[in-house]
């Protein structure tokens, strides 16, 4: 069933409350998805200072802070969060030389990803999921279906620097289109089928698509029953697909633009009573940028 929610500040006046509004969004969404909890923040300076890139690690182990002498290291459950003074791909080099057994399931200068196994509100309380400030997040609660039930079959999939994909439904052809990516050099670390979504949207990205033709070229190709959102360092999208059967909601005012599988969601953010509340059409990407 799986339950999404999503949230991008327009007033900068609300970023030290976005950890707190995520937290009661997640909440309202835990039914939908007892099985384990993800979470995406981006801005949260208290673990990515600025000028700083940062990793999120599964199975990081003791050595963790000989990644570099200036390392922020914040554990939170199943994940690991480590910050340093380098480019993003200089930090993932170092991660990958010095910490060759873990495993990297975000990175960016703005992004911070926790994922874990368990019941979500439990968890929001291991990632200090309230205390986050930032602009944007997501969240992602999880019944697996499709896969194993680990940290690593969690949402979200960060597969390029600060991105991030969600999704609740289900890819008919995703082992189709898993070989030829592989085909095509792309690697893979589960075998959930969003994360098939998640290199495909990528992939296009790389040769130079934007976010809104990605995901056109993602509803031409994928086959089954989903809804989509997909963050990045410059906004978030939602797309569904062609007979939308999976819940979806969207609400907007001038603060912030926020999206749920339910408006329950939603109700306790605050203006909620004035804003803009509508459902995404069948295969229409909506998009907003920073």
């Amino acid at each position: 069933m799986c339950g999404i929610v999503g949230l991008h500040l327009r007033d900068p006046g609300l970023h030290p409350r976005l950890g707190a509004l995520l937290t009661d969004m997640l909440a309202q969404v835990a039914d939908r998805g007892p099985d384990s909890a993800g979470v995406a923040v981006y801005g949260d300076r208290r673990r990515c200072p600025s000028g700083y890139a940062a990793v999120s690690l599964l199975g990081a182990g003791p050595d963790v802070g000989s990644v570099h002498p200036s390392a922020v290291v914040t554990p939170a459950g199943d994940t690991t969060v480590v910050a340093a003074p380098l480019p993003t791909t200089a930090l993932i080099d170092a991660v990958r030389r010095t910490l060759p057994g873990a495993r990297i399931v975000g990175a960016g200068t703005d992004l911070t990803v926790y994922k874990g196994v368990g019941a979500p509100r439990a968890l929001a309380t291991t990632y200090d999921l309230a205390a986050a400030q930032g602009w944007q997040g997501l969240a992602h609660t999880r019944m697996a279906t499709e896969s194993a039930v680990t940290p690593e079959g969690c949402h979200p999939f960060s597969v390029g620097p600060d991105q991030c994909l969600v999704h609740n439904g289900s890819f008919a052809n995703h082992a189709t289109i898993r070989r030829e990516l592989r085909a095509s050099g792309v690697v893979f670390d589960s075998e959930n089928d969003s994360e098939v979504g998640a290199r495909f949207v990528a992939h296009h990205l790389e040769r130079g698509a934007d976010l809104e033709k990605a995901l056109r070229l993602l509803c031409e190709r994928f086959d089954g029953f989903y809804t989509l959102l997909v963050t990045s360092a410059d906004g978030f999208a939602v797309v569904r697909d062609a007979i939308a059967c999976k819940p979806a909601i969207i609400a907007e005012t001038d603060a912030w633009v926020a999206m749920a599988s339910e408006f329950r969601a939603l109700e306790t953010l605050p203006g909620i009573s004035s804003a803009r509340i509508y459902e995404p059409e069948p295969e229409v990407v909506y998009a907003w940028t920073r």
